[in-house]
């Protein structure tokens, strides 16, 4: 699961830079008629969103997370910053899971 979790977290950070970089600065430059960034940048991202919805579904599957909770994730790489929040849920979520499911070696013995 750490594996899966590593690789959900640097796709939501890239795809999280991308958007930030498309929303503030090739939005506006297309806009004042220079659309070389934005025609560059769109598709990219695009691609990057879907890579970033297979590694949160791969995550959802693994971890059996509810499917409202999986489509949040999933949406949160369109919309400006939330991507950085979401991983960040994502992440104090499964670690919590993982420290309940690992209890120590005394409490076992019992």
């Amino acid at each position: 699961m750490n594996a899966a979790l590593t690789r959900f977290r640097v796709i939501a950070y890239v795809v999280g830079v991308f958007l930030l970089v498309l929303v503030f600065v090739a939005t506006p430059l297309t806009l004042s008629g220079r659309h070389a960034l934005g025609a560059l940048l769109g598709p990219l991202h695009g691609f990057l969103y879907i890579v970033y919805c297979v590694m949160a579904f791969e995550l959802a599957v693994r971890a059996r997370w509810p499917l409202t909770y999986t489509v949040l994730v999933m949406l949160a790489g369109t919309i400006p910053f939330l991507s950085f929040v979401a991983e960040r849920s994502v992440t104090k979520r499964l670690r919590a899971a993982a420290a309940a499911t690992s209890k120590p070696a005394s409490s076992r013995s019992a």
